[in-house]
C-alpha cells in the first residue's frame, strides 16, 4: 500500500478514460487483494465471533474508510499528489470485487 503514496509522475500513463487508467486498475486490484485477504482472516479468527459472522461488512466497511484515509493524506500531507474521486470510487470497486471474488471461492 506504499505505492499509493508515491508521487503521480512515477505511474503510468496509459488512459482511455480515466476511470479505467492503469491507476484504476492497480487501486481495483490491490484493495480487492486487501479486502479478500481480510475477510479470509476475520473469518478464520475465533476470538471475536462477531467480527467473524460480519467479516464482510467489516473488511467493507475498514477497506473503504481506509481508501478514504489514503485518499484524504495524499491531498493534505504528500506534497505532489493530490486526493482523487475517481481513486476512491477505484477502491471501492477493488472492495466490492474481493467481497464477490471471496463469495466466489468460498461459495457462500
Amino acid at each position: 500500500m506504499v505505492t499509493t503514496l508515491l508521487p503521480s509522475s512515477s505511474m503510468p500513463s496509459l488512459s482511455i478514460w480515466e476511470l479505467f487508467s492503469f491507476d484504476s486498475f492497480a487501486h481495483a486490484f490491490l484493495f480487492a487483494v486487501l479486502t479478500y485477504l481480510m475477510i479470509v482472516g476475520l473469518k478464520k479468527q475465533y476470538t471475536f465471533p462477531r467480527v467473524k459472522h460480519f467479516a464482510i461488512r467489516t473488511s467493507l466497511v475498514v477497506s473503504t474508510l481506509f481508501g478514504v484515509s489514503i485518499e484524504l493524506m495524499q491531498h493534505f500531507f504528500i506534497l505532489g499528489r493530490q486526493g482523487d474521486i475517481i481513486d476512491v470510487l477505484s477502491n471501492t470497486i477493488g472492495c466490492l470485487i474481493g467481497i464477490l471474488l471471496f463469495k466466489w471461492i468460498y461459495q457462500q
